[in-house]
């Protein structure tokens, strides 16, 4: 039995490209933070990182979109936060960045790793990006890294015709 685990290593010869909402910049400077953190300790240079800010979680898709379209990414990370309020905003805010990020990644077949936070207070928000509760942003940058890994395995290890 085959078994392909991805490593957090730099995605091949190519660069990767970290969306990051504005709103809520306290939380998502932090998830940034984190990101980095992560790809530094993975020997990601930063020459090989664009960011790329967007003005809110909504927009996050569709700048995804245009850097996973233009070829240049091995890997995409997307931050961002969406707090809860008193009206239907949030459900539609953050389902609809979680929709248009996961259609990104199975269109281009690329990995987005997804570090948006939807929680119901800035205080779980904040214990989320590199509080007590974890570093999200770190997280995606691993998942991202470690999916784009074992995606070109699984590309070595296809059959060729």
């Amino acid at each position: 039995m085959a078994e392909i685990q991805g490593t957090p290593r730099a995605p091949g010869k190519r660069r990767v490209a970290v969306v990051v909402s504005r709103f809520n910049p306290e939380v998502t400077r932090r998830l940034l933070e984190g990101a980095r953190r992560c790809l530094a300790e993975h020997r990601i240079a930063d020459a090989a990182v664009d960011v790329i800010w967007v003005p809110g979680a909504f927009e996050l898709p569709v700048a995804a979109e245009a850097a996973a379209a233009s070829g240049r990414y091995g890997a995409i990370v997307a931050l961002g936060c969406v707090i809860r309020g008193e009206t239907a905003h949030f459900t539609y805010v953050a389902g609809e960045a979680a929709r248009g990020l996961a259609n990104v990644a199975l269109a281009h077949r690329l990995p987005v790793g997804f570090g948006v936070l939807t929680t119901d207070t800035e205080e779980q928000a904040l214990a989320r990006s590199g509080g007590p509760a974890g570093d999200k942003g770190y997280d995606a940058a691993d998942a991202a890294l470690r999916t784009a890994d074992a995606l070109h395995q699984l590309d070595r290890a296809a059959p060729r015709d």
